[in-house]
């Protein structure tokens, strides 16, 4: 094997793990150099494996690994910086930040910029700021080919204004309108300039954001529904039913 098919030290992140054989690991990592890539870590499902406990997701690693064809060998980890544990709904939004990379990026395709969007990504929601996921949304689409236009309008090329009201066409871009209609996607100004400036600290910014990238993402998905979004939609409905409990009338059938 040649030094070429020898990686040392590679920055890292475990996308996800799969049960390999008797007591190994498949493992989908994104790299920054090499993007993302398959590994098997042999005996690591082993607890007696050094890399039983390092092999988690969302945990910042060094590997090193040798490839030959599609799959490459697990050689070595090592820690990266302080791990930071992320609690249970910042865990699943992370999760699902490695779902789209596993769907829409193809092995063996370096992004070394959406590496460092990943990693800046998985620190805010470390702080608890879910405009990560947005952002990285973004990049993504980026990356994928797809810019978004948001800071002039499509059909003039007229400065967005802030104060306005615009019907984003996926297909062309921003376009001024007087009032919104039942159907399309339709944002203010600010918000499509708070996402040009990488900036979302508003919530309804934040929401107006979030349905134009659920739309432009679809273009990519296609019809199969992502399971974290699922799992987040869900944890949703049950933070609200918590929030507006039924009348207890309502609630205790009635006996007989």
């Amino acid at each position: 094997m040649t030094s070429q098919n020898r990686i040392a030290l590679e920055p890292a992140w475990v996308l996800h793990r799969y049960p390999y054989r008797d007591s190994s690991l498949l493992l989908e990592v994104f790299t920054r150099e090499h993007g993302r890539i398959g590994l098997v870590a042999r005996g690591a499902r082993s607890a007696r494996s050094r890399w039983h406990s390092q092999l988690q997701i969302l945990r910042p690693l060094l590997l090193s690994w040798s490839m030959r064809g599609d799959l490459g060998t697990l050689t070595g980890v090592d820690h990266r910086g302080q791990v930071s544990v992320l609690p249970g709904r910042q865990v699943l939004c992370g999760c699902y930040l490695n779902e789209l990379l596993l769907r829409l990026v193809t092995r063996h395709d370096p992004h070394p910029e959406l590496f460092i969007a990943y990693e800046h990504a998985v620190r805010m929601l470390q702080a608890g700021e879910e405009q990560a996921l947005r952002l990285f949304e973004k990049h993504l689409l980026q990356a994928l080919g797809y810019g978004l236009l948001l800071d002039h309008e499509a059909d003039t090329g007229t400065p967005l204004d802030p104060d306005g009201r615009y019907e984003y066409r996926l297909e062309r871009g921003p376009v001024r309108c007087a009032a919104a209609r039942d159907t399309g996607l339709f944002l203010r100004g600010s918000s499509l300039l708070a996402l040009y400036n990488n900036d979302l600290p508003e919530p309804q910014a934040c929401k107006e954001v979030k349905q134009l990238m659920r739309a432009a993402l679809a273009l990519y998905l296609g019809s199969r529904p992502l399971r974290t979004r699922e799992v987040l939609r869900q944890l949703a409905s049950l933070s609200r039913a918590d929030r507006n409990p039924p009348p207890l009338a309502a609630a205790v059938p009635h006996a007989g």
